[in-house]
């Protein structure tokens, strides 16, 4: 069996380069290569699955249904993008060579993409509010914040109580009710179950940033174990209502690709969040670019007296800056389901500039780039 790449190997596809190792972990099982032979057809036009297709080796024939054809190269510049991304397809895409494709369940990636660089900005953010980063960054790695909507992540680390405790004190009791899960800040602590002597098994030690008590919230059932603080600690409490509360999808204001027009013409702005990679390759007439992982720096260069239309490709980073940027006093909506889900006439006619395009100034001038 074909060995899955690792991330080094990768590291050219955008958007899959801004993305951590733990994300590489979980995205394992997918990226092993799949072959085609020489023509083999890999999708067809109208095509509906939601997969994100990269190409590694050999060449590809891309025909749209006008008949016009487009010779896309392993290596080239076109290639280290997703193949005719928006859906239903826009092209058939036939084998030339021997060639070897990417192929990545899409909701997958927009969610670890758009978790990834909301991670980022709020650890800018808190950064420079003076918290410690290094036990964010351990907490946020704990495999809990991926069911937790990224935009949701802040009013999280807000509901948590920092509670001191000395060495042997017991944090949860197996058999107990569960009204609360811990995160560890500092110190260690160990897990067990049954009771002293030779029914005492020891299940794991646990390090800073790891969660626990989390798993008797989402089954409703009593402790299945026992953590005691080996040394002494900080445990941080998050309350059973505020755990669930905090895995709900925040509600952003959508508009469609219609509605989107109707309030450019009133003066609205497009606010293309995806990388600067992303946004050189095509993007709307006068579209500012702040990708998401930069928002929160560069939003007081926005214009509160102004409406924003943000978009991406999948509709996911949009929905997290528009919850931002409402957060933050300002009028925003996001383009629903993203550019991925335009008809390809409407994607067209949206992303018809490329290269370097608009930077805000002050008070929400904008002034063209390059």
């Amino acid at each position: 069996m074909t060995e899955p790449l690792n991330p080094e190997q990768l590291r050219s596809f955008t958007p899959l380069n801004v993305l951590s190792e733990q994300q590489w972990r979980e995205l394992r099982n997918q990226l092993v290569p799949q072959p085609l032979l020489a023509g083999q057809l890999l999708f067809r036009q109208g095509d509906h699955a939601r997969t994100t297709y990269y190409l590694l080796s050999g060449e590809l024939l891309l025909r749209d249904g006008d008949g016009r054809e487009e010779l896309l190269q392993a290596g080239s510049e076109a290639s280290c993008h997703p193949l005719s991304p928006t859906l239903p397809r826009q092209h058939e895409a036939r084998a030339l060579s021997d060639v070897s494709v990417l192929a990545l369940d899409s909701a997958n990636l927009g969610r670890l993409l758009t978790w990834r660089l909301s991670y980022q900005d709020l650890l800018l953010d808190l950064g420079g509010s003076g918290e410690d980063v290094e036990w964010l960054e351990r907490l946020l790695e704990n495999p809990l914040f991926t069911k937790v909507p990224s935009a949701n992540v802040r009013a999280m680390l807000d509901r948590l109580h920092p509670i001191d405790l000395p060495a042997g004190s017991r944090v949860l009791i197996e058999g107990e009710g569960g009204d609360c899960c811990y995160f560890l800040k500092s110190g260690r602590a160990e897990v067990f179950r049954g009771g002293e002597g030779s029914t005492r098994q020891v299940l794991a030690e646990l390090d800073v940033g790891a969660c626990f008590g989390e798993e008797a919230l989402l089954s409703d059932q009593p402790r299945n174990a026992t953590v005691t603080l080996i040394e002494p600690g900080v445990v941080m409490r998050l309350d059973r209502q505020d755990f669930f509360a905090l895995l709900k999808a925040p509600v952003v204001d959508e508009v469609s690709f219609g509605e989107a027009a109707r309030l450019l013409s009133s003066g609205a702005q497009w606010l293309d969040v995806r990388l600067q990679s992303e946004y050189e390759r095509g993007h709307a007439q006068q579209a500012l670019n702040m990708p998401l992982h930069l928002l929160r720096l560069k939003v007081r260069l926005l214009d509160k007296e102004r409406t924003y239309l943000c978009y991406c490709d999948s509709g996911k980073r949009s929905a997290s800056a528009v919850f931002l940027l409402s957060q933050l006093g300002f009028t925003a909506y996001a383009l629903r389901d993203g550019l991925d889900a335009l008809p390809a006439v409407h994607r067209a006619g949206l992303l018809c500039e490329s290269g370097p395009g608009y930077l805000a100034r002050s008070g929400g001038r904008t002034e063209r780039s390059g």
